[in-house]
């Protein structure tokens, strides 16, 4: 199959990150072992999703060294989102454009992959080529780390990895670091008519909220700074936030969810050291004096490293020679490269589309970007 076949077969199975990614991976497993391959799985806990890795072995059956590509499987919601065609059905209008949820994020790259196995199996190659597909991208890079410690338990390693985010095929050779918390003030129920009586959860994480507003507000003044990101400075923000059970009752519980993207070199740790402080020095011995039992419970849902790579790493040099581009790009969303840095494989993004059309109705991938892709491959390819 080309790579138009492939990304039309990808697109049709709906890995929304809520849902099971099996019917995908199991499809390119099928595929690839048909091509006397042996790709292997790395599942989650409850086995209802999972990763694929897949090793190309070198002309001499070497599987040591080579070159990763690197795809997440997962795709984010169409709820809500008015799409003028199927977004589970590759649509060509005519228009130089393949709609489709994941035709740009990030299905084009794994199709493109995936096209290349029979034209890579026919190739003396010096060198192995891998394919790693991993779930829950999306929703916190969850996937990646489970398959990053079986390729450690297998003792596999690789000369560097290519992640085909949506890059219009330009190298991308730093991301921000992500991390996701959970926090729920507790306080103490009461009639709204008897508010001495209780201890209003919602206002005292209105407080920690307003805290927390106030750093990002530092960081955008004062930064630290990186001008060569999209956004130049670490953020924090609050998105989610529920409590309350009627407009007359006191809350006694309030929940809210925030999210830090920090520059690579600005203090994860330290960031949320800032939050807890506050919670300890401020915010707590407030509420205790209205109720002695309030408590505040904060935990960390996902984190995601930084990716800064070196322009002396071998996959750097690599990408820039192929694309002949020598831009310097960074951006403020993660991926699983920082992951895949962080565990010893030199990482940078490249891949088809552009991120300005992913997670929005009617995204698309376009015909050329592909093309593009294909040709990047093949020379990716030919350099093992």
């Amino acid at each position: 199959m080309n790579t138009l076949d492939w990304l039309g077969r990808l697109v049709a199975i709906d890995t929304t990150s809520r849902n099971s990614n099996l019917g995908l991976i199991e499809t390119v497993r099928d595929a690839l072992t048909a091509q006397g391959l042996k790709p292997w799985l790395a599942a989650n806990a409850d086995g209802s999703k999972a990763n694929l890795f897949c090793t190309l072995p070198a002309a001499d059956g070497q599987t040591q060294g080579g070159i990763i590509l690197s795809g997440h499987t997962d795709v984010v919601p169409v709820d809500g989102q008015d799409w003028a065609s199927d977004p589970f059905q590759l649509t060509d209008r005519g228009d130089g454009r393949l709609y489709a949820r994941g035709s740009c994020d990030m299905k084009g790259f794994i199709a493109s992959s995936l096209a290349l196995v029979p034209e890579a199996l026919a190739a003396p190659r010096r060198k192995p080529l891998h394919l790693a597909l991993s779930y829950d991208e999306d929703v916190g890079c969850v996937g990646a780390p489970v398959m990053l410690a079986e390729l450690s338990q297998r003792g596999l390693r690789a000369d560097g990895c290519i992640v085909g985010e949506p890059t219009s095929m330009k190298p991308v050779v730093a991301h921000k670091g992500g991390y996701f918390f959970r926090c729920t003030v507790h306080g103490k129920a009461a009639h709204s008519s008897l508010t001495p009586q209780g201890c209003n959860a919602i206002e005292h994480a209105a407080r920690l909220i307003c805290h927390i507003r106030d750093l990002a507000d530092a960081w955008r003044a004062q930064g630290p700074f990186d001008a060569a990101f999209d956004v130049p400075h670490s953020t924090i923000t609050t998105n989610l936030i529920a409590g309350g059970i009627a407009i007359n009752t006191v809350p006694d519980a309030c929940s809210f969810s925030y999210d830090f993207r920090h520059l690579p070199g600005h203090d994860a740790s330290g960031i949320q050291a800032q939050v807890q402080r506050y919670v300890d020095d401020e915010l707590l011995p407030r509420m205790r004096r209205e109720y002695a039992g309030a408590r505040v419970d904060i935990e960390c849902g996902a984190a995601v490293p930084t990716l800064d790579a070196s322009e002396q790493a071998a996959i750097t040099q690599l990408v820039r020679a192929l694309t002949q581009d020598q831009g310097v790009r960074k951006v403020a969303y993660g991926t699983e490269a920082g992951q895949f840095a962080q565990a010893g494989i030199p990482a940078i993004l490249c891949g088809p589309g552009s991120i300005e059309q992913a997670h929005k109705p009617d995204e698309y991938v376009e015909h050329a970007q592909l093309a593009l892709c294909d040709r990047f491959l093949r020379q990716v390819l030919a350099t093992l």
